[in-house]
């Protein structure tokens, strides 16, 4: 009798770390306009609109490449849901059945032209720094 509850527990116990649940967290990046480098702490992970993974909440640094455009240099913080706050966050990963998602829609980034270069205003800074360069030194 002993051993037939010892395999009912066993069984039991192995059925539910089988259907134990989890969580797939997502950052979702978009640009305007599309097709942007996206980088994420320094890690390039595709282009926009770009899905990308992530493990920990907290603060993400974000870099956006386009040709043609400024690179845009940002910060964002995930903050975690309420499924994820320590203690509830153990029933959640190990023991709730299925699969919950997390995903993060990050504000569209608009991207800016690359500014046309206005070549008297650059020849008259080159002129100034000259300027200073050569009094500066007597």
């Amino acid at each position: 009798m002993r051993q037939r509850w010892f395999h009912c527990g066993l069984a039991i116990l192995v059925t539910t770390v089988a259907l134990s649940g989890c969580v797939e967290r997502t950052l979702k990046i978009t640009t305007n306009p599309p097709g942007a480098r996206v980088f994420v702490n320094d890690e390039e992970v595709g282009t926009s609109p770009a899905r990308v993974a992530f493990t920990w909440y907290g603060d993400y640094d974000i870099i956006l490449r386009k040709s043609g455009y400024e690179t845009l240099k940002t910060h964002y913080r995930v903050s975690p849901p309420w499924f994820q706050v320590p203690g509830v966050d153990f029933f959640t990963e190990v023991l709730a059945p299925g699969t919950l998602h997390d995903d993060h829609v990050l504000p569209t980034y608009e991207l800016q032209p690359v500014g046309a270069t206005n070549t008297s205003d650059l020849v008259g800074r080159a002129v100034e720094m000259q300027e200073r360069a050569t009094f500066e030194g007597d």
